[in-house]
């Protein structure tokens, strides 16, 4: 391990457990996340949500191969106080978008819980891989976290046994989130068909034991490297592999010409219903928060 370049923030790092037939992934998010923050106001409690929402996005889709391939996670609630909660990952790019409702988040207190922010939500997992094939499993927001409606999703959809944890931090001391993913593969390697998954198997319960012992402090703290961590929690593991993943960006694809062909899919009387005074349809990007003026 001391000989490895170690990997601190903004990039994701994958480990393998040959002798347990385990595989994860690790991140931590700085400034990404301050980058994708800014872009709007958001009150503390929504900055530690969309936090978790990004790192969860990282550690899924970093499972992804291939350049265009891509994750694509949506919360969703009728009558919640979030209304909309939405992150992708695609090659590295990360982006993530909050609509909530300020007055009534302002009446819950510093720390509102999963089920006061949502109340009956869902979250739709979304993968979509190279050749274009889609995969999408939904399942309730239960839990007190993202992470653990997101665990549901693989052992329901997927039959994968999945832990995840997940750490975020908003607030005056400037903003981080972080996050650790760990699976049972049951043949012991990726792309083979999954015969015999067995939540309760004696190597999957090791595993499970030890990567859930990791604390939020550890995954949040700035000085202890990605690799540091999985050599405290694997490391009487006959064999540790770590490899260094995808530098993670900001990643927002708006551009003029694309809103430009979207707008252009419209029937002309729908297209000039959109327009301004001046002739002009402003289009407004929730990721980056910027405004695009198309003179179609």
């Amino acid at each position: 391990m001391a000989d490895i370049n170690e990997t601190f923030a903004d990039r994701l790092m994958g480990l393998t457990l040959p002798g347990r037939s385990a595989r994860g992934r690790v991140v931590r998010l700085e400034n990404v996340l301050e980058e994708v923050l800014s872009a709007h106001d958001y009150p503390a409690p929504i900055a530690h949500l969309l936090g978790e929402a990004l790192v969860l996005g990282a550690l899924m889709g970093g499972l992804l191969k291939g350049e265009q391939a891509q994750m694509t996670m949506q919360a969703q609630t009728s009558g919640g106080i979030v209304n909309l909660l939405v992150c992708d990952y695609r090659a590295g790019a990360v982006r993530g978008y909050a609509d909530f409702d300020g007055e009534r988040l302002a009446s819950l207190g510093a720390n509102p819980s999963l089920k006061a922010l949502f109340g009956e939500g869902y979250l739709a997992i979304t993968f979509e891989t190279e050749g274009r094939q889609r995969y999408q499993g939904i399942v309730p927001l239960e839990g007190d976290c993202l992470a653990e409606a997101c665990e549901t999703y693989f052992s329901q959809s997927e039959q994968i046994p999945t832990l995840i944890r997940v750490a975020s931090r908003a607030g005056a001391k400037g903003h981080a989130a972080a996050g650790l993913l760990v699976q049972h593969l049951a043949d012991g390697e990726e792309g083979r068909e999954r015969l015999h998954v067995r939540m309760d198997h004696p190597d999957w319960e090791h595993v499970a034991i030890m990567a859930g012992s990791i604390s939020h402090e550890e995954l949040l703290d700035p000085a202890l490297s990605l690799e540091a961590i999985a050599w405290r929690l694997f490391h009487e593991e006959d064999e540790v592999r770590v490899q260094a993943g995808a530098v993670l960006t900001r990643g927002c694809r708006c551009s003029a010409e694309h809103y430009t062909s979207i707008i252009g899919r419209f029937p002309p009387d729908e297209q000039q219903a959109m327009r301004n005074p001046d002739g002009i349809i402003v289009v407004d990007c929730a990721f980056c928060s910027r405004l695009f003026e198309l003179a179609v």
